[in-house]
């Protein structure tokens, strides 16, 4: 009984429900999810730049700039994977800043070396960092991935210095029915079919099928609001792009 009272309650805190089709406990998922990045791991960038239409660089480092990020800060980028949000950070912040890397996938990790940057692998939602260590923690595409909402946002929070600022970066599924089923075509199929091209697209349709499930299955914005208001942060807000490209940006008090 105690262990189900427990799975239900991460599942209550979970940015998504239980997929069956990809698991059926905390266990499998986490197994399912690291399996499933160290995977592909190899073959990520590429697929990436078929979804982003090569727009992802020039995307990634934008939003890095309209959440604040500066030079000469001090950043953790959460979820690095190959470190496609840690790059952008890098070159924002210059060589009087600092850029390192976490995430739970040691496949992932070994693709990211090739930035020169501190790597650790680790979950979000228990970081291996001393408080108030970072002004600025970034997180791009992986909010789905974590087991528990709260628990990441309180982290997140621990690690800032005061004033600190985090940055979240998301797919959201967008709410006209007509541009959510493009998108999901998109990504399901045409990715995929382009992939095959180059010779990417076994790896191209495990992340899309994945991807778009999680999308579909993500709680709503206001839900992660709350979630950072709860964990500490006085007033997140959310800024969009193209109707599904959400910015999550919040800062910890300056006291």
């Amino acid at each position: 009984m105690p262990y189900r009272n427990h799975a239900k309650d991460l599942a209550a805190r979970a940015p998504i429900g239980l997929l069956r089709q990809y698991w059926t406990d905390e266990a499998s998922r986490r197994r399912f999810v690291d399996n499933l990045f160290d995977g592909t791991a190899r073959d990520y960038d590429c697929v990436e730049r078929l979804l982003a239409l090569g727009s992802g660089a020039r995307y990634r480092r934008q939003a890095l700039e309209r959440c604040g990020l500066k030079s000469g800060m001090h950043v953790l980028d959460i979820a690095t994977g190959t470190g496609l949000v840690a790059r952008e950070a890098m070159a924002l912040v210059g060589s009087t800043g600092s850029v390192a890397g976490l995430d739970a996938s040691a496949g992932m990790l070994d693709q990211a070396r090739a930035l020169g940057i501190a790597l650790v692998r680790a979950r979000g939602e228990q970081l291996p960092c001393a408080d108030a260590s970072f002004d600025f923690v970034s997180m791009g595409f992986a909010l789905r991935h974590v087991t528990d909402l709260g628990a990441l946002f309180a982290e997140i929070h621990r690690v800032l210095k005061p004033g600190g600022t985090v940055c979240i970066l998301e797919i959201t599924r967008p709410r006209r029915p007509a541009i959510s089923t493009t998108l999901r075509v998109f990504m399901t199929h045409v990715v995929p079919a382009v992939a095959w091209l180059a010779r990417r697209r076994d790896a191209a349709r495990r992340l899309m099928g994945f991807y778009w499930d999680t999308i579909d299955a993500c709680v709503p914005p206001e839900t992660v609001l709350v979630a950072l208001r709860r964990a500490g942060f006085a007033a997140p807000r959310r800024g969009v792009t193209l109707g599904m490209f959400s910015e999550y940006v919040a800062a910890r008090s300056a006291r």
